[in-house]
């Protein structure tokens, strides 16, 4: 019992201590938008046999994305964001397993890309099942400024999968294909 009640107080004080460093200042402005890339929102895989409904191995959607951001004077701002997937499988898959790869970019704002990282996204489907939902978590992007002037509002996230020109050329046709994912 005197274990319990110890360990309860230490985990009290550690608490009481977090709390009393937490900055509790506003961010020197807004967040910087989020949204994913229209064109790269959705990827269909194909079995390579033609472009019919019936050659679909895989798809995946991007259907959400929200930014969570904070900095303060002059600091960088230190941002991440959750994004939310839907995944399909096709009756021309021929494995339970599908990697698809995504990205987030950081822009100016309608300007040039800063950086951009890719991420590798292997989804697993139980016998039988044919849609997935998943979120992941980019967490700790840096966007450094020059000084406290600039504001989120200088600046873009942008979040969409890896797509071959195929693909893209697919997206921008306005071609669809889901499964149902929702």
């Amino acid at each position: 019992m005197r274990l319990i009640v110890s360990s309860a107080l230490a985990g009290a004080a550690l608490l009481l201590t977090s709390c009393a460093t937490f900055d509790a200042r506003p961010n020197q402005g807004p967040c910087p938008a989020v949204g994913s890339l229209y064109e790269a929102q959705r990827v269909v895989v194909l079995d390579g046999q033609g472009d019919n409904y019936n050659n679909i191995e895989f798809t995946g959607e991007i259907n959400g994305v929200r930014l969570f951001c904070r900095y303060v004077e002059d600091d960088p701002i230190e941002a991440q964001v959750e994004i939310d997937f839907a995944f399909g499988k096709g009756q021309a898959a021929v494995s339970n397993t599908n990697t698809y790869n995504y990205f987030v970019a950081v822009t100016r704002t309608n300007r040039a890309v800063m950086s951009k990282q890719v991420f590798p996204l292997e989804v697993k489907f139980r016998e039988g099942e044919t849609v997935k939902t998943q979120e992941e978590l980019v967490g700790r992007i840096v966007i450094p400024r020059a000084d406290e002037s600039i504001s989120g509002a200088n600046f873009e996230i942008l979040v969409g999968f890896e797509l071959t020109p195929e693909q893209l050329e697919f997206n921008e046709n306005g071609r669809r294909f889901l499964l149902q994912t929702r």
